[in-house]
């Protein structure tokens, strides 16, 4: 109880979806519901809904059977800032401080603390929001798995799985064209999805952020495939994977987006070098949006679950400025502050690098 009446909290998600959302949304208001016998209340559409006050009641009605749905029973967005408020005038984009219209909805609503469910921007955000007057509390979320102070997302082993199977597929068409496939997903400027993917779809060469790769020995790997009857390869590459002294593909820029790059094409320009100097065809699927939508795995449901609860009971506590978390195979939390406008990378000692390499994988080293 907050002085006599009911603990409120509010709670939003924020940046790009993912499977496991409404699993979060779900743990937090249920678990402050049933212990501490709270008001929940959801901005719609991330910090937008905080912004321009738009919310809804998360009572029992609201937050049942939600648990399996993708997406998020909120709404979001990857563009709102408070902080660097984008709108357009007379046909330019203006950018505004509205962090205190943010401040005053939090305000008028009555609340004791926000639970913000997003990636490192959107932690950032938070950490922002803190220093202005709104207690804090933050669950990581991404398919990418780039969330520094977390050794996992929830949301991740869904995108691993959809892009695993996409790679599944892919031997199949590829074995009987005798083609190289290339298969693009996202993971931003991170290689855990792609490696992860990857090493599970058998994959004969994996590209990522972090190890810039060099042309000769990608195409080796087809020669030295050829030469013992394979008559196809099977490529995943990261979205943020860039050839060695190259730069990284940018599809767009998004005009007033805190985060406003926008990547993508590296696998058609894989494609395209394979076919001009190996003359075996090459095809590039890029996997995109999919891998963010759809149900949750089960591993997820649990995960985004777990996260859920310890982010309501930090809310319990008044344990404010930190997110949940899960490092050393234990849920645990961090300081906002020190996880905000992170990314966190592959590095270059991980064990599935050396793992790949050991069964033949290539990085293009």
């Amino acid at each position: 109880m907050a002085g006599n009446r009911p603990l409120r909290i509010g709670v939003l998600t924020g940046g790009g979806d993912c499977p496991g959302l409404n699993a979060v949304i779900r743990a937090v208001a249920k678990t402050l519901m049933h212990e501490n016998l709270a008001e929940v209340v959801g901005f719609l559409d991330g910090y937008d809904g905080l912004v321009t006050d738009r919310s809804v009641p998360l009572d029992w009605a609201a937050v049942s059977n939600i648990l399996t749905l993708g997406g998020t029973i909120l709404g979001t967005s990857n563009t709102a800032d408070p902080f660097r408020w984008a709108e357009k005038r007379d046909g330019q984009t203006v950018i505004t401080d509205r962090s205190r219209d943010a401040l005053q909805t939090f305000q008028k609503h009555r609340l004791d603390g926000l639970v913000v469910i997003g990636g490192d921007g959107s932690m950032a955000i938070a950490g922002r929001l803190e220093a202005v007057g709104v207690p804090v509390v933050g669950v990581p979320k991404t398919i990418d798995n780039d969330v520094p102070g977390t050794e996992m997302t929830f949301g991740f082993q869904s995108a691993v799985n959809v892009a695993t199977d996409a790679l599944d597929r892919l031997h199949t068409t590829a074995s009987a064209h005798h083609r190289v496939m290339i298969a693009e997903v996202m993971g931003r400027y991170a290689g855990w999805l792609a490696l992860h993917s990857g090493i599970a779809g058998g994959a004969d060469v994996i590209l990522i952020p972090e190890i810039p790769f060099r042309w000769e020995p990608v195409f080796e790997v087809f020669q030295k495939r050829a030469r013992h009857g394979k008559r196809f390869s099977i490529i995943c590459v990261a979205e943020g994977a860039r050839p060695a002294g190259g730069e990284m593909v940018i599809q767009r820029t998004v005009e007033g987006s805190p985060d406003p790059v926008r990547l993508g094409g590296i696998g058609r320009l894989v494609a395209g070098s394979v076919e001009q100097q190996t003359g075996m065809e090459a095809r590039a699927t890029s996997l995109g949006y999919v891998q963010r939508g759809g149900t949750p795995c089960p591993f997820d449901r649990v995960f985004a679950t777990s996260l859920g609860y310890v982010a309501a009971r930090l809310v319990a506590d008044r344990r404010w400025g930190r997110m949940a978390s899960w490092q050393q195979g234990r849920l645990t939390d961090v300081a906002v502050k020190d996880v905000a406008g992170g990314c966190r990378k592959v590095p270059l000692d991980d064990p599935l690098l050396s793992i790949a390499r050991a069964v033949g994988t290539s990085f293009g080293e």
